[in-house]
């Protein structure tokens, strides 16, 4: 079978600091894939470099065995990304942009105006479609993002952090779509730092510390008997307990 999502020796520098060291993961299809790990660890790096937006100093990457850097436009047409920090057109209305995102992708008029106006109402977006995105909260901008990855009906979704700043009843809704999406035979990469949300929702997970992948599988196997947090502190060796040194922060 092959692999929705596949990186094979990424390898990542920024000047002296070494961000990815090696990273080899496989995404099988129809699998929620959880990608975790403490911050600074290179896990936005890593799925840059899986998805086409930072190219590795060495290594590669396929998705559904197009080669990202060989084959851009095979790979990139059977993956949606919501980038942590999405940058995005903020002089253009939801509407517009995904009009624009839908042109990009080679879709026709009537295609996008379809997609867009359900994606705008199940995100609970329609009362501000002709709103300014630079007029939309930090929610708000994550719930177009997500519409621009969903617009041209990917096989793959590579989201970074897709519930951040999201109210819970968006939350609630978004966890609906991507269930719906895998269960349709669809694969997610989600990046997030609530291990919970990882715990939930995901068949298997990923721990990279330091740029290196130092724990992967299904989520039972990885969490052993604790909890998928308890296994995550163990894993990358945190502490855990109060802020020893911190008297002063104690009312008198």
């Amino acid at each position: 079978m092959v692999p929705a999502l596949g990186m094979y020796g990424l390898y990542r520098q920024f000047g002296a600091k070494l961000a990815v060291d090696n990273v080899s993961l496989e995404v099988p299809p129809g699998s929620f894939y959880g990608l975790v790990g403490p911050n600074g660890a290179g896990k936005t790096t890593a799925l840059s470099m899986a998805v086409g937006l930072l190219r590795p100093h060495r290594g590669s990457a396929r998705i559904f065995g197009a080669n990202v850097w060989a084959e851009p436009e095979r790979a990139k047409a059977q993956v949606g990304v919501l980038p942590d920090g999405l940058s995005i057109p903020e002089r253009l209305t939801a509407r517009e942009l995904l009009t624009y995102m839908g042109t990009l992708r080679g879709l026709d008029a009537q295609t996008v105006a379809e997609r867009a106006y359900e994606l705008l109402g199940v995100l609970e977006l329609l009362d501000a479609a002709n709103t300014l995105v630079i007029d939309y909260s930090a929610g708000m901008r994550k719930k177009i993002g997500l519409a621009m990855a969903l617009l041209h009906a990917p096989k793959l979704l590579v989201l970074d952090e897709p519930f951040e700043a999201v109210d819970p009843v968006s939350a609630s809704t978004i966890r609906t779509i991507l269930n719906r999406f895998v269960a349709s035979g669809g694969a997610v990469v989600l990046s997030s730092h609530v291990m919970a949300l990882v715990e939930q929702m995901c068949s298997h997970v990923a721990v990279i510390s330091a740029g290196r992948l130092v724990a992967a599988g299904a989520v039972d196997e990885v969490r052993g008997e604790g909890s998928l947090e308890e296994a995550f502190v163990h894993i990358v060796g945190g502490r855990t307990g109060g802020a020893e040194g911190l008297s002063w922060l104690a009312s008198s």
